[in-house]
């Protein structure tokens, strides 16, 4: 035998385990394969879908109402006209989990005056007062001591109209810092402030920044 000969047998035997290898396997791997195919596809179907997440007051709801938590069930709520504030009525949830709008007190204060608004939560004004309505003139409007004046006489004349009662939540705004910002601060954290600390929901600074605008007076010049 020739070595040409050899060199062909050896190539045509080697051409077989080739050819046969792929089916062998595919032939053993083959019920594998389909028994973990069927497994992921199995596991795929018992998966739930993912659901957007409830609205708290809805489920809240539900569960008061005793409704099932299917489509049926929002039928029926939207059907029954509930909606979050009658909820929190009869719940006495707090107002500003109702998403209700507070009365606000804004505290405008910069270097020369302070200015005190209470307004209602259509943003009419109820109480709008300054250090110059009690009286102080000129430089004596900026100082601590007016703004503290102000915001006292501001609360006394809110127990006067019997608003504290009336309001159910309150909104502090700041605007500037000057002294009066802290003053009037400092009269709600104290005794003139008991009744109306329960109902601050929210503290908010309305402070403006300037943006470029009108170009600013020239510095004086002294000497």
């Amino acid at each position: 035998m020739s070595r040409f000969s050899t060199s062909r047998l050896a190539a045509r035997g080697l051409f077989q385990s080739i050819q046969c290898q792929p089916q062998c396997t595919a032939a053993s791997s083959a019920p594998q394969w389909n028994r973990a195919f069927s497994q992921s596809r199995a596991a795929l179907i018992d998966i739930p879908p993912k659901t957007k997440p409830h609205n708290p007051m809805e489920l809240l709801a539900r569960s008061v109402l005793g409704k099932a938590t299917t489509g049926a069930g929002d039928a029926s709520l939207n059907d029954g006209q509930l909606n979050a504030n009658s909820l929190a009525q009869d719940l006495n949830l707090s107002p500003d989990m109702t998403g209700e709008e507070p009365y606000h007190f804004h505290i405008y204060s910069h270097r020369h005056n302070t200015h005190v608004t209470v307004s209602k939560p259509n943003r009419d004004a109820i109480i709008s007062l300054s250090c110059g309505n009690l009286g102080f003139k000129k430089s004596q409007r900026k100082h601590y001591d007016s703004a503290y004046q102000l915001g006292a006489y501001v609360i006394n004349k809110m127990h006067e109209q019997n608003l504290v009662n009336k309001i159910h939540a309150l909104e502090v705004i700041l605007r500037g810092f000057g002294q009066g910002r802290e003053a009037v601060s400092k009269v709600l954290m104290g005794a003139e402030g008991t009744q109306l600390r329960p109902k601050i929901v929210r503290v908010s600074d309305n402070t403006r920044l300037k943006f470029g605008g009108t170009r600013s007076k020239k510095p004086r010049r002294l000497g």
